[in-house]
């Protein structure tokens, strides 16, 4: 029986370190690439935390609309106008008394 029959070749030997070198570099690709897992799990806390500061935004925005269309010419609001003299201008009824 020949030494050469005992132990693998060199050729297979490279074949073999080649492949878990590619295998091993597909592998950190996979979790630690621009695509990879990790990758995956920032951009969906990412799409979260915009889409809530998005609701906050258009929350803010429809307050803002429904204000501005209570003081708009076609629509007065009285309430929401004696508001704004009270706290713009510091005006008070002479029936109140300010406490601090």
């Amino acid at each position: 029986m020949r030494s050469d029959d005992a132990r693998p070749t060199l050729g297979a030997a490279i074949y073999l370190s080649a492949a878990f070198a590619v295998a091993g570099y597909f592998t950190f690709a996979a979790v630690q690439g621009n695509h990879g897992l990790f990758q995956r799990i920032e951009t969906e806390a990412e799409i979260a935390e915009l889409t809530r500061t998005r609701d906050r935004l258009a929350a803010e925005l429809a307050e803002m609309e429904n204000r501005t269309r209570r003081m708009s010419d076609d629509y007065l609001d009285l309430d929401l106008l004696d508001q704004q003299a009270r706290d713009i201008l510091g005006w008070m009824r002479p029936d109140e008394v300010v406490v601090r």
